[in-house]
């Protein structure tokens, strides 16, 4: 069988790569990139995809690399999905999501394949959500508060005329906030988690800058996302749309406060900053995914806890005793080893470490234990 992944440099598609390589070996896995991608997120397994540069923007890019591959299946990933920058560049976030899938679906409808797709929605979709409409599901009604949730309604919609119109067999899901590993630092708890470790280096006034901490959000751990993806397209039907989520909420505030609880530096103030409130926010998010969950039998496996603990943000290094100066080592991760390569005076060591970390990240030391960003 063979499988597309695009967008898969980024955060959740470099998780569904590794998922498809450990759980389906005999999958031959392909990745869309752009020539100027960044591929940290994917240097762990960069013999393992066949790789096609291809920028989702030009329809014609999009129908050689389909047409070259012909997929079994397609998770379609590649997007914008900064919530905050989208209100500054909401050009760039219409063109990419609803034009890059536009370009995916009619490039399998004039190649008249039978390509399963998995369409990546977003929880942002919903919007303003009042208390007693939740847990949300698949029939709230859609009140984007932001260009990029109406970016992904849009790109939602269309998927689904597609199926109606051609036949096209696409799925669809809306997914909720998802974090882990590899989560780039713009975002909220990886944005707190690199200050936190800025703060343990002395490079920085133990005071984080945060954004509106009342929120509250459904946080799921990327690699369950990843496994979900996967159900979705296997066991859903084709044209529908389901909500993931794991249904555990909790206030962005929690998880600063778990974040902090790793830290080493436990005077870290808290200050509020202008240039992370959006203009719009939406207050509550709850889903119970009950549908996805009684088609597939899905359940998330990772626990809120562990998802902070192993976040972009952050990863307590458990009794490790660094002597010498305090320094910010290079950390790459295979198979569950960390080879930590001292960036001071160039010696490296081995070390077993039972928690994922990413391909690439920065740890504080100097004779404690402290917060490791990825």
């Amino acid at each position: 069988m063979k499988v597309l992944i695009t967008g898969i440099t980024g955060f959740a598609g470099s998780h569904l790569a590794d998922y498809i390589l450990e759980n389906h070996p005999k999958v031959e896995l392909h990745g869309a990139k752009r020539w100027h991608s960044r591929c940290h997120n994917i240097q762990h397994i960069q013999n393992k995809v066949m790789w096609h540069n291809c920028d989702l923007l030009d329809s014609t890019s999009v129908y050689e690399m389909i047409k070259a591959i012909k997929p079994d299946c397609i998770f379609h990933l590649g997007a914008q999905s900064y919530v905050s920058e989208s209100w500054d560049k909401p050009r760039l976030y219409m063109d990419t999501n609803i034009g890059g899938t536009i370009n995916v679906l009619e490039a399998i409808r004039h190649l008249n394949l039978p390509t399963r797709i998995h369409i990546a929605g977003s929880g942002e979709e919903y919007g303003l959500v009042y208390p007693e409409e939740c847990p949300i599901t698949e029939t709230n009604q859609l009140r984007p508060v932001n260009p990029y949730a109406v970016s992904k309604v849009a790109q939602d919609m269309y998927a689904q005329v597609h199926h109606q119109s051609y036949g096209t067999h696409v799925v669809v899901t809306r997914t909720f906030n998802h974090i882990g590993p590899r989560r780039d630092k713009v975002f909220a708890f990886a944005s707190f988690a690199w200050q936190i470790a800025m703060i343990e280096r002395d490079r920085k006034q133990a005071v984080i800058e945060v954004g509106r901490l009342s929120a509250k959000r459904d946080y799921t751990h990327v690699k369950d996302i990843a496994r979900a993806y996967w159900l979705a397209l296997e066991r859903g039907r084709p044209g529908c749309v389901y909500c993931i989520s794991s249904g555990d909420i909790h206030t962005v505030q929690e998880g600063l406060d778990k974040l902090l609880e790793l830290s080493t530096v436990k005077d870290i103030a808290v200050v509020e900053n202008p240039k992370f409130m959006r203009p719009t926010e939406v207050p509550l998010l709850h889903c119970e995914a009950t549908d996805f969950k009684e088609l597939t039998g899905w359940q998330a496996k990772i626990s809120f806890d562990e998802t902070t603990f192993s976040t972009t943000g952050a990863t307590k290094l458990s009794g490790a005793k660094h002597g010498g100066n305090q320094n910010i080592s290079m950390v790459r991760s295979y198979n569950g080893h960390t080879d930590i390569q001292n960036q001071t005076n160039g010696m490296a060591r081995s070390s077993c470490c039972n928690r994922e970390t990413t391909s690439a990240g920065y740890i504080c030391r100097g004779g404690r234990s402290g917060v490791l960003y990825l």
